[in-house]
């Protein structure tokens, strides 16, 4: 079983089944435990509620049944990507340029693993952020584990 596949395949089918204000985040093909889950991220502007998550997987549910690209039995879950969204797509660092992000690295800038700054922009491959003190560190895509909005209080 092709997880990048089933992701792809998920993809292509629900993009074009979505309210063209719905934006499709990220789909995720997990093994928690004994179950498989297929977990869908929706948003808008606005925020998504419980009512277009329950639309959202209306309109999906029987689009997979039909296409069948998973195989094995599995939960579908439909949801927001909440407030600490994962950056993955060009048009998320495009959007959210100027907020303050979670950075997880694979390897270690000076001896930290972890970076908390601002997102200035994302070329070629290459995350460019600020930290407090204005200095600008740029980290290479294949470095980086996740992005995420900061959830500051």
């Amino acid at each position: 079983m092709d997880k990048n596949k089933i992701i792809q395949d998920v993809t292509t089918y629900i993009e074009p089944l979505l309210d063209e204000q719905i934006e499709l985040v990220d789909v995720e093909f997990v093994k928690e435990g004994a179950d498989y889950f297929l977990r869908i991220y929706i948003d808008k502007e606005g925020g998504i509620t419980i009512d277009d998550c329950t639309a959202a997987n209306r309109v999906i549910e029987p689009v997979l049944d039909e296409k069948d690209p998973i195989g094995p039995p599995y939960i579908l879950e439909v949801s927001s990507p909440g407030i600490d969204r994962v950056l993955k797509k060009d048009k998320d660092f495009i959007k959210y340029a100027g907020h303050i992000v979670d950075v997880k690295l694979y390897q270690a800038i000076n001896k930290q693993k972890k970076i908390q700054a601002e997102l200035v922009e994302k070329v070629d491959g290459v995350v460019v952020l600020k930290d407090e003190s204005e200095n600008i560190i740029k980290i290479e895509q294949t470095n980086i584990v996740s992005i995420r909005l900061a959830v500051l209080f």
